[in-house]
């Protein structure tokens, strides 16, 4: 009896030093570099996204974050990492609207982003812009989708490749708008972009920093942006949702993601000095330059934004039939 009684006084002891041990940890949390990983390669949006970041965050914590490309397999080498990463706060991911898709694109996956994954913020909404070349005979989106009706299967749409946010967002706009329209996938956006310019293809989803650019010049007309609010950089040009199809929403985003388990307290540091770094005028500035959106919302709220936006995209991929190549 007394045996037991003295194994349950060990456990217990054992429970509270390990539990003091991760609140010391935490408290001198970050006392060594923070490795920030990436699924895309260096210079695209992506990474100068996380790098802008990175610098002010280590400003603020006195230790170096180091933003580590790993591109491949539409960010799930980089995800992988990070959710088989130990727990500390020192492995986190810049995550995409790719993480939200990836659960259901592909159905072999070596981890779970729902089960392994913990959200720290959401860092901005990157809006998609609806262009097409000026020599296509229509000027809003209600002409367009009488187009498509009109000719099934004449108009086609260029993306970055298939189960890119362009193909699945102008996917949920053909479902939605009960048109057909054919997907012509590219391998990324540059190209997919240059073929629509040059007139091979006559339509394309476009991030709003790539497609508006070109609008102004007149190489390609813009019809609407994916968001369910006009766009303070291009105020003149209608929603979708206003323009014929009601309720239509899709934006490309980036966040913040840290391996499950990691302590709330280490979750809620690198919340706080995220935050910090979006709410600086410079900081937003650059990032508004570059198609990025800020918001900086809290780990619950964003841990709600990304179900829901898993089981969106899940529910557009089973129905439309989206596949991967």
């Amino acid at each position: 009896m007394r045996t037991s009684r003295n194994n349950a006084i060990l456990a217990c002891i054992a429970v509270l030093a390990a539990t003091g041990t991760r609140g010391v940890a935490a408290q001198r949390y970050p006392d060594h570099p923070i490795r920030f990983v990436v699924g895309f390669s260096a210079g695209g949006n992506s990474d100068i996204v996380a790098r802008l970041l990175g610098q002010k965050v280590s400003q603020y914590v006195g230790q170096p974050v180091i933003v580590d490309n790993r591109p491949g397999a539409a960010s799930n080498i980089a995800a992988e990492i990070v959710a088989k990463a130990p727990p500390d706060g020192y492995t986190i991911l810049l995550g995409s609207i790719s993480l939200a898709t990836n659960a259901t694109l592909y159905t072999k996956l070596n981890y779970d982003a729902l089960r392994d994954l913990a959200a720290v913020t959401q860092l901005s909404v990157n809006p998609y812009m609806l262009v097409i070349h000026p020599s296509l005979p229509v000027k809003n989106v209600k002409e367009l989708i009488a187009l498509a009706k009109a000719k099934p299967g004449y108009l086609s749409y260029a993306s970055a490749g298939s189960g890119s946010g362009a193909h699945l967002f102008a996917e949920l706009f053909r479902d939605m708008a009960g048109i057909n329209i054919v997907h012509v996938p590219y391998k990324g956006s540059p190209p997919a972009t240059t073929d629509v310019v040059s007139g091979h293809v006559p339509m394309q989803f476009d991030n709003v920093i790539t497609a508006l650019p070109l609008a102004k010049t007149g190489k390609l007309r813009p019809l609407a942006v994916t968001t369910v609010k006009r766009l303070s950089i291009a105020p003149d040009v209608p929603t979708i949702a206003e323009t014929g199809v009601p309720d239509y929403n899709a934006n490309s985003w980036f966040g913040v993601f840290a391996p499950a388990s990691t302590p709330k307290d280490v979750i809620a540091k690198l919340h706080a000095e995220f935050v910090k770094a979006l709410q600086t005028q410079e900081l937003r500035e650059r990032l508004l330059v570059l198609g990025n959106d800020p918001v900086g919302s809290t780990p619950e709220e964003y841990s709600k934004f990304f179900r829901a936006e898993v089981a969106k995209w899940a529910s557009v991929i089973k129905k439309v039939g989206v596949k991967v190549d």
